[in-house]
């Protein structure tokens, strides 16, 4: 019997040293081999009557072992009484080893039996290789089972697709995912296998050298992800990219990534037109063409498919390609490959300005929905969205720098046209929504500021698309703009006539163009990622809007209002009681807190510390005073993860913070000890400073930007009282795990000096750090 331990020690060892990625594999493969040979002999595997073969699938056989892979061994017979014991002598020394094993004991026939019935065994006979024992036995099994795939690929194309589909939408894209999926995700390992399954049953070529590359990568990525990480592990996430790319010698993880997202859809696109082109379409009755329906000019559905009509003239049509494109995606039914080659070679570039039946296809390609995606993809894997567009080179396949981004930056324009579309109904010029959904972000992934850049850029494409110089300024200024609205509505008072004045003034007082970045604002945040557009925010957006709309009118400016009657009784209650008071209201998951306490009390800290103690992330908090009898606040806020806590307890609680016989302090440090998160900040809190954006004497807006903790506001607050600053609103912006929190504040004695600033920021800094 061999020692499995020794198998455990040689590949700690060789995973220890520094080969590179194909060398470890390769490395590993002879181990296994190696290994694998030696228990054989010693199972008895050599001198077995009748034959026993040991067969490697899966990544042994095809040589591509990474580390802490399952083997996938088969272990073929004849009919052999013995092969028990045989079978028992060879997986009890690997599992002793801690090898991960997925094992089977078949005669020829019934493995081929299995694979008629079971697509993945007969996906995984494709890749059968001898190790040990009778080689003919193994190539008795591996030709027919190649024969078998032959004969049946075509007729299991459905079942093949479905599973690929199944796994697709389980395990999300290689090329605009975060943490892709090297291994199931679209565009990943699995996905090549596809392709090489079917060159081998002769239903397409076999991969070229840019699907190898691809492929290539892929496995180097995931070879050095489970060096790196010791484990079994086939998801990236950010913190394994930069070490991962270290080891690989491509930069850091945004050019990883960027490289990962071109390999993943280079692969994607492969296998959806290999899927496409294989499938028999089905014949007509009596013989009779395919009936092939117009879409638009020269453009026609022809089955399943776009293609262009026979009579027409791609060389002669500019416009053509957006026709194309728009039926394809307004139908959801993809362009043949046929008719892209075709555009590819034959296709005019659109001059300087563009005519109008082009500029309104782009429209209508720009509005189709949820079909924009893969017709913009198959155009841009075609060279042809770039000859549309060649400012789109620096945004392809360009990572996210925050994570709360979902996908590339390409794919976030994209996906903001699809969510824009659903807009079109609520402003005045929906193409000019779309085309700067399209532009907002295109000044990424170069080094200046994205907005400013992108509205030179934009101005420039607008030109080329023929639009009049008026218009030509509302894109521009759209891209420029297009962080506004939602800074502003979560970072700033949007109850001070400052902050209105300052938004209308920005935007020239122009109406049309306030209603579109309402829309693109919602957009961009709907094409970022799950959460990020909430209720809470709607909310905000549309007091904003309403009020620059009021502004503009000429309507005039409400200034805040003072407390109400509900919020004087309750002030009125903390100042006859000498305690915190509280009320609670709830829509949905939001809730809004309203506190009171009298006035030698504190309300910021104890009221941050306590929603944050019951998981309740805070929103905005405005704070006002009452003829000197108390203060009262204003909390929204809603839960992180579950439900509203009990509205008792956080009376409770707030009550004897307000008191001080709480230890907020030290329950808030506990609590973060307990929901700690496994990933530390990567990012330095900064400390910016605004001087024209709040109303008041020797008042200015502190902004703090941070990595996200439990009880992060109330420890800034805390800091701002120790350092006898007034609060007189406060917004709080949760970006995923970052924060940007702003406070609107002034001495509590003497005036606004640079030493004041210094002290504050450093207070706020040590506070969050």
């Amino acid at each position: 019997m061999t020692d499995g331990g020794e198998l455990a020690r040689a590949t700690a060892l060789l995973l220890e040293g520094r080969h590179g990625a194909p060398a470890l594999r390769t490395s590993l493969v002879d181990l296994y081999e190696f290994w694998l040979g030696k228990g054989a002999t010693a199972a008895g595997v050599d001198t077995a009557d009748p034959g026993v073969a040991l067969v490697a699938v899966g990544g042994l056989g095809r040589r591509e072992l990474v580390p802490y892979s399952d083997l996938d061994l088969v272990l073929l017979h004849n009919g052999n009484s013995q092969i028990g014991e045989i079978a028992d002598a060879l997986w009890y020394p690997l599992w002793d080893a801690r090898v991960g094993l997925d094992h089977s004991v078949r005669t020829p026939g019934e493995a081929l039996k299995v694979a008629a019935e079971d697509l993945r065994t007969a996906l995984g006979l494709l890749d059968a290789r001898h190790l040990a024992g009778d080689p003919a036995l193994t190539e008795r099994l591996a030709s027919a089972a190649r024969d078998q795939w032959r004969r049946t690929a075509r007729k299991r194309l459905p079942e093949l697709a479905e599973s690929v589909h199944t796994r697709w939408r389980r395990s999300g894209e290689i090329a605009q995912s975060a943490e892709p999926d090297l291994k199931h995700g679209r565009g990943g390992l699995r996905d090549f296998g596809v392709l090489e399954a079917l060159a081998a049953g002769q239903l397409t070529a076999r991969p070229g050298e840019e699907l190898l590359a691809a492929k290539q990568l892929l496995l180097d990525v995931r070879t050095e992800l489970r060096r790196e990480s010791r484990r079994e592990r086939d998801i990236l996430s950010a913190p394994d990219a930069d070490v991962v790319a270290h080891e690989l010698e491509l930069g850091d993880r945004f050019a990883l990534a960027r490289k990962l997202s071109g390999a993943g859809r280079t692969i994607a696109y492969a296998v959806d037109v290999a899927l496409r082109s294989t499938v028999e379409q089905p014949r007509p009755l009596f013989g009779r063409r395919p009936v092939r329906r117009p879409l638009a000019e020269g453009v026609v559905l022809h089955g399943d498919e776009v293609a262009l009509a026979r009579d027409a003239l791609p060389a002669r049509d500019p416009a053509l390609l957006l026709r194309a494109a728009a039926a394809s995606a307004r139908t959801q039914k993809p362009i043949s490959p046929g008719t892209l080659r075709t555009l590819a070679e034959s296709a005019p570039e659109l001059r300087e300005p563009w005519p109008d039946d082009a500029r309104n296809a782009l429209v209508e390609l720009l509005g189709a929905g949820e079909g924009l995606v893969d017709a913009v993809e198959a155009l841009d894997r075609t060279g042809l969205w770039a000859r549309l567009f060649p400012e789109w080179g620096s945004v392809r396949d360009l990572p996210p720098r925050s994570p709360v981004h979902q996908w590339t930056v390409d794919r976030h324009l994209v996906q903001a046209c699809v969510e824009a579309a659903k807009l079109t109904t609520t402003v005045s010029r929906p193409d000019l929504l779309l085309i700067g959904a399209l532009l907002h972000d295109i000044g990424k992934g170069r080094e200046a500021d994205h907005s400013e850049l992108g509205a030179k850029i934009s101005a420039s494409v607008a030109q080329r698309l023929g639009l009049p110089p008026e218009d030509v300024a509302t894109v521009s200024a759209m891209v420029r703009h297009h962080l506004l609205l939602p800074h502003t509505a979560t970072r700033r008072d949007i109850g001070d006539p400052a902050t209105i004045s300052r938004v209308v003034k920005t935007l020239d007082r122009d109406v049309v163009l306030l209603e579109l970045l309402h829309a693109l604002t919602r957009a961009d945040s709907l094409a970022t990622g799950p959460g990020v557009w909430t209720d809470w925010k709607d909310r905000l957006l549309a007091e904003l809007v309403s009020g620059c709309e009021e502004a503009v009118h000429g309507k005039g400016f409400t200034p805040p209002e003072p407390l109400d009657d509900d919020q004087r009784e309750l002030v009125a209650e903390a100042a006859r009681t000498g305690a915190g008071q509280i009320r609670i209201s709830a829509q949905g998951k939001v809730v809004t807190v309203l506190l009171a306490v009298p006035a030698d009390r504190e309300l910021l800290a104890p009221a941050a510390g306590v929603l944050a103690l019951n998981s309740l992330e805070v929103h905005s908090a405005v704070l006002r005073e009452h003829s000197g009898r108390g203060r009262a606040g204003v909390f929204t806020a809603s839960p992180k993860f579950g439900s509203l806590p009990d509205p008792a307890l956080l009376r409770e609680q707030f009550a004897r913070a307000v008191a001080g016989t709480m230890p907020l302090t030290q329950r808030l440090a506990a609590k973060e000890r307990d929901y700690a998160t496994s990933s530390p900040a990567v990012v330095k809190p900064v400390v910016r400073w605004f001087d024209d954006e709040t109303s008041g004497p020797d008042a200015v807006v502190l902004e703090l930007r941070a990595a996200d903790r439990i009880g992060l506001l109330f420890r800034v607050a805390s800091a701002l009282r120790r350092a006898e600053a007034d609060v007189h609103w406060a917004k709080a912006a949760t970006l995923g795990g970052a924060v940007v929190d702003s406070f609107a504040l002034s001495p509590r004695s003497g005036h606004v000096t640079p030493q004041w600033r210094t002290v504050i920021t450093e207070a706020v800094l040590a506070a969050v750090s």
